[in-house]
């Protein structure tokens, strides 16, 4: 079997892998070295000037130990088996780079024999790439739980950002439908790299130099890099609408940047499942924020499950998939993230489902009715990015906007605030929106019906509709 056979299997076997994310790394281009980072990353991801770049997403090999039910590798599965060599797999992503088809590589693998034995092909792929064709682009490489710390700290030294994934929401489910994993052999190599990576900060906050500096020296300026002892805490208040919007939101920025980091700079993060279990996305959300508590992840991936296997354990095959609700959980986890809402703040015991009518930040302000409207003369800047339709940026030139004067509805649609959500829930110097009711059913049902007339949401039910029919 050639190698593009081999990719065709191997490529299609890593579709499951959710991996669109921003790549969290900078390294400027060397006149040694092949390839140069940006900050965005895997599948489709856009950069800050607007390029769309890709990476090879592919397993090392679709043959696995393990008899995961949920997998379409798992080992009773009848399906083409194949395996990289190592070497094979770093040249044909350099090959693939020089005909400007990727900018990096995502590598997983399933479970060939044992974790440890797969990861040392990993590892090989990884210093054929970096070392001997001498490849300085963005690499995302999976964990296997149960690989040894050794091996996991020399692939944090390969690649730019690791994830571990934790893929269903309770160690019930898992122990259920993933008999050879256990929690503990998930969580020990997520809480390895957070304490690696640790130790690498106190050392550069300190002035020394990272273990294996010498290879990330050379990375370049590293986006997101902060001076050394700049403290913890929401970032100041910028002038309105320069920067990138994730900046001017509340969330902290880490006291160490991806620059001069040795291990694993872009950090980590992991995978849930959602749909192939019964937990509810209140149990998701939780666990979403206790993992990025324990272990300062970057992302927390959600897939929806698509049901091709026919197993009494899981969803009947033909059952829709959920991806409205993975679009909702996705939503809410960047409210987490990005906007400082607590889980039981967008689920609780009473209602532990997002609605899967509006968005969650919607959904809240509904709920809490009471609390509205804002005065935008006054809100402080946490509680204007509660309001539906006002985001970083929209926040920031309202700040910056009523320093001058008196802010009016007129003056927030020449801000490019979103009005048709935010005017029901806001005032102008004391001044309803005349249009505008306070009453939850009928600012819920004017907004479903303007959404589902958007042109975003026609298209997007169309293809929701195509992926249904695909399954």
């Amino acid at each position: 079997m050639d190698a593009l056979d081999k990719l065709g299997i191997l490529a299609e076997a890593a579709r499951y892998d959710a991996a669109c994310t921003s790549s969290g790394a900078m390294r400027a281009p060397r006149q040694d070295r092949l390839g140069a980072t940006r900050p965005a990353g895997c599948c489709h991801a856009f950069t800050p000037d607007g390029r769309c770049v890709t990476l090879l997403k592919v397993l090392l090999s679709n043959a696995c130990a393990h008899d995961c039910a949920y997998c379409v590798n798992r080992s009773s599965a009848s399906c083409a088996r194949a395996t990289f060599a190592p070497r094979e797999l770093a040249e044909l992503t350099v090959d693939f780079y020089k005909r400007n088809y990727v900018e990096g590589l995502f590598l997983s693998s399933g479970v060939l024999g044992t974790a440890d034995a797969t990861t040392e092909r990993m590892v090989a792929c990884l210093r054929i790439l970096r070392e001997d064709l001498r490849f300085n682009g963005y690499v995302h490489a999976k964990v296997i739980p149960g690989t040894s710390p050794e091996l996991v700290d020399a692939l944090g030294r390969l690649a730019d950002r690791l994830s571990v994934n934790i893929e269903l929401p309770s160690a019930t489910s898992l122990e259920a439908l993933c008999p050879e994993k256990s929690r503990d052999a998930v969580l020990r190599p997520m809480a390895q790299i957070r304490s690696r990576r640790e130790d690498e900060e106190r050392l550069l906050l300190a002035g020394g130099n990272a273990a294996g500096a010498p290879r990330l020296g050379a990375r370049g300026g590293r986006a997101g890099h902060r001076p050394r002892g700049a403290a913890d805490g929401p970032l100041p208040l910028f002038a309105a609408g320069r920067g990138s919007a994730l900046s001017l939101t509340t969330r902290p920025r880490a006291r160490v940047g991806p620059r001069g980091r040795a291990f694993a700079p872009a950090g980590q993060s992991t995978q849930l499942i959602v749909g192939a279990t019964p937990e509810d996305d209140r149990h998701v959300l939780s666990l979403s924020k206790a993992l990025y508590d324990r272990f300062d992840l970057r992302r927390v991936f959600f897939s929806a499950y698509m049901p091709l296997m026919d197993d009494a354990r899981l969803p009947e095959p033909g059952t829709p998939v959920p991806l409205r609700r993975e679009h909702r959980l996705y939503q809410a986890d960047w409210l987490m993230r990005y906007y400082a809402f607590e889980p039981g703040e967008l689920v609780t015991e009473e209602e532990p489902w997002l609605d899967l009518e509006v968005d969650p930040k919607l959904a809240w302000a509904l709920r809490h009715i009471d609390r509205f409207p804002v005065e935008v003369m006054d809100a402080p800047l946490e509680l204007l990015l509660r309001v539906p339709g006002v985001g970083p940026v929209g926040a920031r030139r309202i700040v910056a906007a009523r320093v001058r004067g008196p802010v009016t509805f007129d003056d927030l649609r020449a801000l490019r605030v979103t009005l048709r959500r935010a005017r029901h829930f806001l005032t102008c110097g004391g001044v309803r929106d005349e249009g505008s009711p306070l009453d939850e059913g009928l600012i819920r049902e004017r907004l479903v019906n303007d959404a589902r007339g958007s042109a975003y949401n026609r298209r997007r039910a169309e293809l929701e509709g195509a992926q249904m029919r695909l399954f």
